[in-house]
Formats: structure tokens, C-alpha cells, sequence
């Protein structure tokens, strides 16, 4: 594993981001361990988050892009954050975009928030991190209906690596294959565990959550 994922992983903790425990998610599953990007909040977390994200996008996707676009409303701040990383590690400038939850009639009028977009851009979608793929599902028609403009792939925090709600096939899989474009993660919870449990000092998964998050893949979980 890459060192700048070891230590996004412990940056996740840290901010109080990933969390271990018993949650139940909108879906109605008890998961052992939950994940709200809301939890980054100062300056200094979001100067980190988008380094983070911007190493894994020029590894994933390299230079050849021209719009990163964060779905309302949280990816609209890792969109932000990323861009201004992007352009401070790698030199280039990008755009960044969003989608408004409602279309403006006035002033800055339309869908789109942030930059428009032109036939022949090329995009990379960002979020904190998918399940269901309903953001996907609301916002690709969107940026495909800006004319000829192909999207590159997605980018999200954690690849849960757990079934979608109808499917047997991870989120991630699943967009993959719906809309046509890789969709990836900095990190998947497998990194997770090898960092914090398998060559971890065991304090924040232990032995006991290790086990409830081995139960609950065993009920959820992608087959590998």
C-alpha cells in the first residue's frame, strides 16, 4: 500500500471521519464501522483532503482531464479542495463544477455551479463515498446533456466494498458498469483493516470489531 494511503487512512480517524462501532445506515444495515465526510471542517483538514484525493485521481486517471465535478452538496467542497491541491502538486489548472439541487432564473442562471462546461472536456467526478450510486444516477445526465463531454471516471474517499442495495456487485462495480467509466477509491476497507489491525497496534479496530466487521461482509460483503 502506497504511504499516502496509510496515512489517509490514519488522517480519517484522526478527524473523526471513520468511525468503529454500531451504526445503522439509511438503508437499514447495522454497520460496524460509518464514514461522514460532513466531519472535515477547518482549513488545514480540507488543504489535506485534497491532496489526498488529488494524489489518487493523477494515479487513477492521470493529467488528462479538465473538470472536476463535486455533486451537491458535499462534493462540492472536495471539489474545491482538490483543484487548488491539484494545480499545487501537479501544476495545472482545473476546473471545478457542481450542480445546483435546483436550477437557477436569474444572475448566475441555470444547473450548474462553479464552472460550465464545453464539448470536449473531459471530467472526473468526486464524492466522500457511495453505497447506492443515487448521485450518479442524478447528476451524469446533467453533465452529459453539456454537449460532447466525456466523462473520465469518479473518485471517492472509501470503496465500502460491500453489495449495493440490488445488486451483487459493489457500488463502485455497479457505475462502472451502468455508465461506462471506472469509478475508484483512494482507499478500500481492506487497506483499512491491513492498516489498523493486521500491521496496527489494534486499538481502534480490535479484536471484537474485527470480528463484526468479518460478520457483516459475511452477510454484505462483495464476492472476491
Amino acid at each position: 500500500m502506497e504511504d499516502y494511503k496509510k496515512e489517509f487512512i490514519d488522517f480519517m480517524v484522526q478527524c473523526g471521519v471513520l468511525k468503529f462501532g454500531e451504526f445503522t445506515l439509511k438503508s437499514g444495515r447495522v454497520s460496524p464501522f460509518f464514514m461522514n465526510a460532513g466531519a472535515y471542517v477547518t482549513g488545514g483538514q480540507l488543504l489535506k483532503l485534497g491532496e489526498y484525493y488529488a494524489r489518487a485521481i493523477h494515479d487513477n486517471f492521470g493529467d488528462d482531464f479538465d473538470v472536476l465535478f463535486g455533486p451537491a452538496y458535499k462534493g462540492i467542497p472536495l471539489a474545491t479542495a482538490c483543484v487548488i491541491a491539484y494545480h499545487s502538486l501537479y501544476g495545472k489548472e482545473i476546473r471545478y463544477s457542481s450542480n445546483r439541487k435546483e436550477a437557477k432564473d436569474h444572475g448566475d442562471a441555470g444547473i450548474l455551479l462553479g464552472s460550465a462546461m464545453k464539448s470536449g472536456d473531459r471530467v472526473v467526478i468526486i464524492e466522500d463515498v457511495t453505497t447506492s450510486g443515487k448521485s450518479i444516477e442524478e447528476v451524469v445526465p446533467i453533465i452529459r446533456a453539456q454537449g460532447d463531454v466525456q466523462i473520465v471516471g469518479e473518485m471517492v474517499s472509501l470503496n465500502r466494498m460491500e453489495k449495493a442495495l440490488d445488486s451483487t456487485k459493489s457500488a463502485l462495480d455497479v457505475i462502472s458498469e451502468k455508465w461506462g467509466f471506472p469509478a475508484r477509491a483512494i482507499v478500500s476497507m481492506a487497506d483499512v483493516v491491513e492498516r489498523l489491525y493486521t500491521d496496527g497496534d489494534r486499538a481502534i479496530i480490535t479484536d471484537e470489531i474485527k470480528q463484526r466487521i468479518d460478520a457483516y461482509y459475511a452477510q454484505y460483503g462483495v464476492a472476491k
